[in-house]
């Protein structure tokens, strides 16, 4: 699972980055406050990396993804890409627990025929 979840939030550190250079473009918006947001969530995607699999990181990434969505305010395009990446975030997690099963199956089943011999 965590390999999956990872994979989907470099893709989001990297869409971050490019809607923060979209964001710049906004008059009402200063370049402080992009990069102070967009660096933020930036940091989080790497840190949830190696959080993904603890207590609660499964939490803060659905709360990185609900941001990302609500960042269409600022960036319309983020709607739909966040809504992508939120989608990812699911396969991740529901595809990343059942490999994570199959693994744990297989590891006892080779064990249990080591044992055996």
């Amino acid at each position: 699972m965590r390999t999956l979840c990872a994979s989907t939030l470099i893709g989001e550190f990297f869409v971050i980055g490019f809607a923060g250079l979209v964001a710049m473009k906004d008059p009402d918006m200063t370049m402080t406050t992009v990069w102070t947001v967009s660096g933020i969530a930036m940091f989080l995607c790497v840190l949830l990396c190696g959080l993904a699999t603890r207590p609660g990181g499964i939490q803060l990434g659905w709360a990185l993804q609900i941001a990302l969505i609500l960042s269409g305010f600022f960036v319309p395009t983020m709607f739909f890409l966040g809504a992508i990446f939120a989608a990812l975030w699911w396969a991740s997690i529901h595809y990343g627990r059942k490999i994570d099963e199959a693994k744990a199956r297989f590891a006892a089943q080779a064990s249990a025929e080591a044992g055996a011999s």
